[in-house]
């Protein structure tokens, strides 16, 4: 009784996360083998469509430009999320915890925003030319080594915080006798400490790549000044342009899928060939020691933040409050003007993109998908934790899948799947409407939502579960009664982290928006597109902070609600 329970609850989930998420995935490779398919066009052209990247110019430098980039800002942001990780793990100083702070915000900062940041900072009539006079910065971001370096310093918390945590253990008895036989401390980390760490670098090198090579929003911040045709871009423009090209969108995004398919191959592959038994009995913390010209670390890591992170958010907050970015830096050039156009939706041009409005959409849209996404995830989060399910290892994949796919391949098959005309008497044809955005939007959470829940049903021993089971007390009832009061706090991350994710979703928002339907991120695209900047950059900043203050009044609301439910006489009685 009780596994016939819990394969119900295991199959609902899987099927949601199959028909959220792994079909949208199967209809992109389906219509590259049938192009037309799923548009009432039933033709079989094999393979032959795949060996059109050779023959089409486009086709072929948007797969060439996205693998250059890809694997340039994996090997530099490896090469400083390693420098990084090794210094934070050995030595303790003050800027080490804005180190990992500055990681977590570029980490969940859209890559669009950024991008934009650095296009304002960068370009020839931009911040750096204007206080600087330095041309050569232009010339040198907008081409591909450039392009290579600021998609490496937006990138490198994935490497950073995937080393890190590889060094929390330190296995000193290798180190020591390498050190007995005479050798340097840079050959024993070059001989021992980098090849015990070899898979975690490899790991970081891989997330790194397949975040670059999936990004949406570099390009599409480009596009206003430098031409950069990247896999998911030629993607988005193929859908959005006249005549519609299903067939490049379909063959590019076939490509992409399986060159992140080979990615995670290989370090899969890697990982399985590697041993992890150097962690013994003699395993212990790593001590971390105070440097002797600490001032020194700490000038060095708080400069290359503000690098990093300073420029681009430095830049568009600047932006945001110039008059005329032409016109320098003068007392006259600074004003409020962008600011009052947003919450008012000023006049003109303005008026269109809607910002108020848009907020409202995007903020409604990604509530519902934290929301749903938390509660699936709860579901799905206890199903590999504690039942019996036979299709765990399926569960699995569909729970993970969406966080490899780039959101323009997602968008594509979902317009595959939903915009099919059989679906309109069913009242299914959710093409065009909001609650496929929130659809998307959930599909794109669920990684998050389970990761976070995981961690949490980790800690909970099955005994309890057990005998609530003998005493017939079912699947719901259990996870209601038992698992949700000892987890709800990783609910309520689950949640914020879900919203987080959801709310600045360019490419998904690019993709599947209904007519005459504003969001955030398009407002803030569009006006970045017109050249409209301060417009753009205000929207940028007054939206982040928005979502900052949000996110933080619904985690101390939600504390404050935990802390009210505890102090109830029901369940003081309980206790």
């Amino acid at each position: 009784m009780r596994r016939s329970s819990e394969a119900r609850w295991g199959g609902g989930v899987t099927a949601l996360l199959f028909l959220f998420i792994f079909l949208p995935l199967l209809a992109v490779l389906i219509n590259v083998i049938f192009p037309g398919i799923f548009f009432g066009r039933q033709e079989f052209n094999g393979f032959q469509l795949l060996g059109e990247i050779a023959n089409r110019p486009l086709w072929r430098r948007s797969l060439t430009n996205s693998l250059m980039l890809s694997i340039g800002a994996a090997t530099l942001g490896t090469l400083i999320g390693g420098i990084l990780a090794t210094i934070r793990a050995r030595w303790d100083f003050t800027a080490a915890r804005l180190l990992d702070l500055t990681a977590w915000l570029l980490l969940i900062a859209p890559s669009f925003m950024i991008a934009q940041g650095w296009v304002l900072f960068a370009s020839a009539d931009g911040l750096v030319d204007q206080w600087l006079g330095w041309t050569w910065v232009t010339s040198f971001i907008f081409q591909p080594t450039g392009l290579i370096f600021v998609m490496a310093l937006s990138k490198f918390p994935l490497a950073y915080l995937a080393i890190l945590a590889a060094t929390e253990w330190n296995v000193r008895q290798f180190g020591q006798a390498a050190r007995l036989n005479g050798a340097s401390p840079f050959t024993v980390w070059r001989t021992i400490e980098l090849p015990l760490a070899a898979p975690s670098y490899l790991a970081g090198w891989t997330l790194v790549f397949m975040d670059t090579i999936g990004d949406f929003g570099l390009p599409a911040a480009l596009s206003t000044v430098y031409t950069f045709p990247t896999l998911t871009y030629s993607i988005y423009t193929a859908i959005y342009q006249s005549p519609v090209r299903f067939d490049m969108a379909g063959v590019l995004a076939f490509y992409l899928v399986m060159i992140l398919a080979l990615a995670m191959l290989v370090l899969v592959l890697a990982r399985r060939r590697s041993r992890y038994d150097f962690l013994n009995a003699s395993a212990v913390k790593t001590h971390k020691s105070r440097p002797r010209k600490v001032w020194l670390y700490n000038l060095g890591i708080t400069v290359f933040l503000l690098f990093c992170l300073g420029i681009p958010l430095g830049t568009s907050t600047v932006v945001s409050f110039l008059r005329h970015l032409g016109e320098g830096m003068s007392l006259n050039n600074w004003t409020l003007e962008h600011y009052r156009q947003l919450l008012t939706d000023g006049t003109g041009d303005h008026r269109l993109l809607g910002y108020v409005e848009g907020l409202g959409h995007s903020l409604f849209i990604a509530g519902l998908a934290a929301i749903f996404s938390m509660l699936i995830g709860f579901v799905t989060a206890y199903v590999l934790s504690f039942s019996q399910f036979r299709f765990k290892g399926a569960l699995q994949l569909f729970s993970v899948i969406s966080l490899a796919v780039p959101g323009v391949v997602l968008g594509i098959g979902y317009i595959f799947i939903w915009n099919q005309k059989w679906l309109e008497p069913l009242g299914l044809h959710l093409y065009g409407t909001p609650a496929l955005l929130v659809i998307a939007g959930i599909a794109g959470a669920i990684p998050y939502a389970v990761r976070v829940q995981l961690g949490a049903f980790g800690n909970l021993s099955g005994t309890m579960l057990n005998a609530a089971a003998i005493q017939g007390a079912g699947t719901f009832q259990r996870m209601k009664h038992i698992v949700l009061p000892l987890v709800r706090q990783s609910l309520l991350l689950a949640t914020l982290a879900s919203f987080g994710t959801s709310i600045f979703d360019l490419a998904l928002s690019s993709m599947l928006k209904p007519p005459n339907y504003s969001l955030m991120p398009l407002v803030i695209d569009r006006a970045f597109e017109f050249s409209q900047y301060g417009y753009a950059t205000a929207a940028t900043v007054l939206s982040c902070t928005i979502v900052v203050i949000l996110i933080l009044a619904l985690q101390l609301t939600g504390r404050w609600l935990f802390k009210l439910w505890d102090n109830t006489p029901e369940n003081n009685t309980q206790v």
